[in-house]
């Protein structure tokens, strides 16, 4: 555990005290401390706004792809012809590398020859096509459409798996009740699945938090940093700017909010539902 996790954050934050432009991490640890990174950091208009565009991304992919997924779990829990094929062939989109979801979804939203511009003028919602990666007002909704695509079979397979361990004697006694299917749902259903969800929504939204090559291959973070997540923003001052101590005050940034949110969120888990 002190090899795998311990001592390369401890690298991560010794070198985020580190000032100076270098991608030598030799020379980097020999530099004194300081405060001076973290000041350049977090005084930056650009950080906050990295920080807003990493939620709303967050938030915007996480919340629908959670939807969807517990939709196709009720959907895929119910008896119906190929439906164990149909939950094999579920899996392949969270399979997919980022970066090839993100080549797909380019040719998608393509503005000049793109299906989605192609199906919106055949239906009469838009005139013109909407560039949709150069346009600092869809830029981030074209790249959410993807990794909701990418994270809802995550949902789908956890929550079916919870779906299948609620005892069908429960459903057999809120119908003899009279309970509508609403009610069943609140009653019985959701308090079977409710702790795979909450695990769920906590797994996917670290992931989502930290993601980086589907944002990274579509956009790179522009444009004018319409997309740019503390993700990028950390890769582009190490790599692009070559401020390894810079890069790792941000990563150090999201630890602390990844942090947060799952003592937050632990609450939940902690809780019996039956």
């Amino acid at each position: 555990m002190f090899a795998l996790i311990a001592w390369p954050i401890y690298l991560i934050v010794s070198i985020s005290f580190r000032e100076g432009k270098s991608l030598n991490f030799a020379a980097i640890s020999q530099r004194p401390f300081g405060l001076g990174n973290y000041e350049s950091v977090l005084v930056d208009p650009a950080t906050w706004h990295s920080a807003w565009v990493s939620l709303a991304y967050t938030v915007g992919s996480v919340v629908p792809a959670f939807m969807i997924g517990l939709g196709t779990a009720l959907l895929l829990n119910r008896a119906f012809p190929l439906r164990r094929w149909l939950r094999s062939l579920m899996l392949l989109p969270w399979a997919m590398p980022g970066v090839m979801v993100s080549i797909v979804f380019l040719w998608l939203f393509d503005a000049s020859f793109g299906v989605v511009n192609f199906g919106l003028r055949s239906i009469g919602l838009v005139g013109a096509d909407i560039a949709w990666y150069t346009n600092e007002s869809t830029a981030l909704f074209a790249v959410i459409v993807p990794t909701i695509w990418k994270a809802y079979p995550f949902f789908t397979l956890t929550l079916l798996a919870a779906l299948q361990s609620i005892p069908a004697n429960l459903y057999e006694a809120a119908e003899v009740d009279g309970a509508t299917r609403w009610q069943r749902f609140i009653g019985v259903t959701w308090p079977g699945i409710r702790a795979a969800a909450v695990l769920a929504l906590i797994l996917n939204g670290l992931w989502v938090f930290r993601e980086f090559d589907i944002i990274f291959a579509a956009t790179g973070g522009g444009p004018a940093k319409a997309t740019e997540t503390l993700g990028i923003r950390a890769y582009n001052e190490a790599f692009g700017y070559f401020y390894m101590g810079r890069a790792a005050v941000i990563g150090v940034l999201m630890l602390l909010i990844a942090l947060v949110f799952v003592v937050i969120a632990r609450r939940e888990l902690r809780k019996e539902f039956f």
